[in-house]
Order: C-alpha cells, then sequence, then structure tokens
C-alpha cells in the first residue's frame, strides 16, 4: 500500500523481517470461545491463569540468554468457579489461558474478597510473597517472552486496564460489570454494551530513499526522554482521519518536513494504556529544513544507515531488569554518564526497533 505523489524508489522499499514483539501470539482467541459458559467451565480445572499486579507485573523464570517465561497460576488457587473478574486470554492445545488483576505487594495482606483482588488466603497459594522478586512487566521483558508468553501477557495487559477504566457506563454513569468471559462490559441501568477500546497511532520511519551506508533516516526526540534517545515519529490518528493521512500529517506537525510514498510495514499492540502501533515508511527530503513542534519535539536530526548500524550493535537503551545499560554508544560515553552520548535506541519491545533494524539491513 502506497500513497502520494511521488512514484515509488525501489531502493527505498524494505519489509520488517519478523512480526515485532508484542505482534506475537499461539493461541485461539475467537469470539466463539467467550461465549459458551459450558465450555469454559469444562476446561476450568486445567486452564492457567496469568498473574497482572496493579503495576502491570507478573511472575517470571529466567533462563539463560536473558530468556523468560511467564509462571502462570493453576485454577485450584482460585477456586472451583472461574472468578467474575477473571478474563480469558484464548486456547492452545485443549488449555484455557485466563489472567487475573492481583495485589500490590503492600496490599496483599489486607486484602479481602470485596476488593476486586485475589484474596490473601488465595494470593498466598498462587505463591505470593511480600515482594515482586522475579516479577517483570511488558515493557521491560516482553521481547524475551515467547510468542505465547508475549501474546497472552500482552493481551492480559490490555484487557485488564481496559476494565480498570471502565467501571462506569459512558452513556448512564452507572455501575458496569463483565461478561462473555471479560470481553464485554454490560451497564445495570440500560443493559448497554461495550468493548475494550484500542486507539490507532501511527508511528513511521521517515527516510531518503537512497541505498547504501550513506542513506539517510530521521529521527527525532521527546524533552522527556533520557539524553541521547532517539526514535521513529508518531502520533496517534484523529477522528475522520486515514492512516495515510495521519502519516502526513504528524510528520509536517513534529519536524516540519512533507512526505511521500507512504508504505505500510505491520501492526504492534502497546497497551500503555490501550494503542494499537500501526507502522509505515516514507520518503522526505533532508534538505527541507526542520522545524520542531514546540512541547512536543526536542530535537530531530537525519542519521545515516552506517551510523544506525553502529548505534544498533550498542544494544539497547536499558537493561532486561529495567535500569539504564552501560553499553558504549555512538558518540563512546556510557548511557549512566550522560555525556556525550549521541544515539540511543528503542528497545526490542518496540515496533520502533524492528523498524529501524529492518530499514538499516536494507541497503
Amino acid at each position: 500500500m502506497t500513497s502520494g505523489t511521488a512514484g515509488p524508489d525501489l531502493r527505498a522499499v524494505f519489509h520488517l523481517d519478523e512480526d515485532p514483539s508484542l505482534s506475537r501470539s499461539t493461541v485461539d482467541r475467537r469470539e466463539q470461545l467467550r461465549v459458551d459458559p459450558a465450555h469454559s467451565r469444562a476446561l476450568w480445572p486445567d486452564a492457567r491463569v496469568v498473574l497482572i499486579d496493579p503495576h502491570g507485573r507478573t511472575p517470571v523464570e529466567r533462563g539463560e540468554g536473558g530468556a523468560v517465561t511467564l509462571l502462570m497460576a493453576p485454577t485450584s488457587t482460585l477456586g472451583d468457579e472461574t472468578p467474575d473478574d477473571a478474563v480469558l486470554l484464548g486456547e492452545e492445545d485443549g488449555t484455557a489461558y485466563w489472567a487475573v488483576r492481583v495485589p500490590d505487594p503492600a496490599e496483599a495482606h489486607a486484602n479481602d474478597a470485596g476488593s476486586g483482588f485475589m484474596t490473601a488466603e488465595q494470593w498466598a497459594r498462587a505463591g505470593g510473597g511480600p515482594d515482586h522478586e522475579n516479577w517483570t512487566d511488558l515493557r521491560t521483558s516482553g521481547a524475551d517472552l515467547d510468542a505465547r508468553g508475549a501474546g497472552l501477557l500482552t493481551t492480559a495487559v490490555a484487557l485488564l486496564n481496559w476494565h480498570d477504566r471502565s467501571r462506569f457506563c459512558a452513556r448512564d454513569g452507572s455501575e458496569m460489570y463483565a461478561i462473555k468471559a471479560g470481553w464485554v462490559r454490560l451497564c445495570t441501568a440500560h443493559q448497554h454494551e461495550e468493548y475494550p477500546r484500542t486507539d490507532p497511532s501511527m508511528i513511521c520511519l521517515v527516510h531518503d530513499g537512497t541505498a547504501g551506508d550513506q542513506a539517510r533516516v530521521l529521527l527525532a526526540r521527546q524533552p522527556i526522554w533520557p539524553t541521547g534517545r532517539y526514535s521513529v515519529l508518531a502520533g496517534f490518528v484523529e477522528a475522520g482521519e486515514s492512516l495515510e493521512a495521519c502519516v502526513a500529517r504528524e510528520c509536517a506537525e513534529e519536524v516540519g518536513v512533507d512526505v511521500h510514498t507512504i508504505s505500510y510495514l505491520g501492526s504492534q499492540p502497546w497497551p500503555f494504556p490501550r494503542s494499537l502501533m500501526i507502522g509505515f515508511s516514507a520518503v522526505a527530503d533532508p534538505d527541507q529544513p526542520i522545524r520542531l513542534q514546540e512541547g512536543e519535539i526536542e530535537g530531530a536530526r537525519w542519521v545515516t544507515r552506517a551510523e544506525l548500524r553502529e548505534a544498533l550493535d550498542a544494544g539497547e537503551w536499558s537493561h532486561r531488569d529495567g535500569t539504564p545499560r552501560g553499553a558504549q554508544g555512538v558518540g563512546g560515553t556510557a548511557f549512566e554518564a550522560g555525556a556525550g552520548r549521541e544515539l540511543i535506541l528503542p528497545g526490542g519491545v518496540s515496533i520502533a526497533r524492528a523498524m529501524l533494524e529492518a530499514w538499516a539491513a536494507a541497503g
């Protein structure tokens, strides 16, 4: 899919080499599975449950080479019946996967059955302790999970975030409760149904349309980001706007460049709290002056493919446990020092990194 007045430059064509980290999944999530209570009850005794605390953390097991595996609880920790607040994530090979919200460590011992979380007794039986050692969140470890784990955790975080923010009906303000295995909320006043929201956002790799090591890509940074961190451009789709129009508008708003040859690359859920990142590439003229959007963009620069490869080889901007990495990058100074580090790129959990890696490898 392309859009724009200029014809495509075959030297500029590239594709994502593999699915973005959070787009991977293996479970069956057809709607029919959610509307059959008898089927859910039959699978419940042998189902597995993903535990998610209020900060989006879940218990994991860490293996060699940075691999991370979800540690899911047996349903025996929750009782013989499916809890009202449990959400069905899907099925695979005859096993159903659910998710429930569990308490913060500070709340675990004061919890009660009416709190919306597990009781303290259930929490203890599920392996909960006074701290969250070996718990991690999606941003930190999503790229290190296998396809099943990534899909389960991404869906669990997205769906439970939606429930947390949708307790009352948008039409009449009445309380709502979950039905259809957690995929619909129903208002108590007029039986109005609401479904999980997803906010589409474009994310675009803008490049100069040329080949070779000296081909250039446009990167930008927000004021709140760590020193030296840059990424591709992104922005939310507005009401009544096409995806391609959003790409052109956001590029013009954020950095003042006109783009053409807009091409779709791929997409990735981003449940922070409820976005879908829709990836594109586009071509722009590096000679066009950059105009930064005040308050949104602190800096922008064209980077050669050779410079990008060097930054990619330096590693991600954070350790797997979420603390800053000390790897050397373009500029040669460790991230912790905060000085002289010219280019730090997004982590593997983001579609932005997949886009940058694909473009870097294309030339």
